[in-house]
């Protein structure tokens, strides 16, 4: 049998790749935007989210270590799943559609959803819900800087 830790790693690793999906150009788009001169640390930004899905996968490994296969542990499962797709969908539908209200949208919903998540596992597993922490930390001020490009680029909103 594959261990829980590996098949939770390999899933959030497949699903964070298939924000990968992305046109040239498109990114070329994204890349032409005005940005806020406060956005020194956008470079960072990838190694930024690859902390944030391990702590994401170390959460869902504790929990599913708590009850494996239980009916809530399912559930819950699931539940990080979908926080991990709507935030791997921000920057292709985001890119796709050439919209930054999309972007803010999906990360509004990423938002609201991992605070869903921190709450449904706190009661299993402190640690597990401070592992999301980084998440909910994060993910606003992704939101913040689209709208922040939303004013500087409004034909582009």
């Amino acid at each position: 049998m594959i261990p829980s830790w590996m098949v939770i790693g390999a899933v959030t690793f497949l699903v964070a790749i298939g924000s990968f999906f992305i046109t040239p150009r498109d990114i070329k788009w994204f890349a032409q935007l005005s940005r806020p001169r406060w956005l020194f640390f956008e470079p960072l930004i990838p190694f930024i989210w690859t902390t944030i899905f391990i702590c994401g996968a170390a959460s869902a490994y504790i929990i599913w270590e708590r009850n494996p296969g239980g009916i809530v542990t399912w559930l819950l499962m699931g539940l990080y799943l979908l926080v991990e797709v709507i935030t791997v969908t921000y920057i292709p539908l985001m890119l796709r559609f050439r919209s930054l209200k999309t972007g803010e949208i999906i990360g509004l919903s990423g938002f609201l959803a991992g605070i869903v998540l921190a709450i449904a596992v706190l009661p299993i597993s402190v640690i597990a819900a401070l592992l999301i922490v980084p998440y909910l930390l994060w993910s606003p001020i992704g939101t913040y800087t689209t709208d922040e490009l939303k004013q500087l680029n409004p034909e582009d909103a």
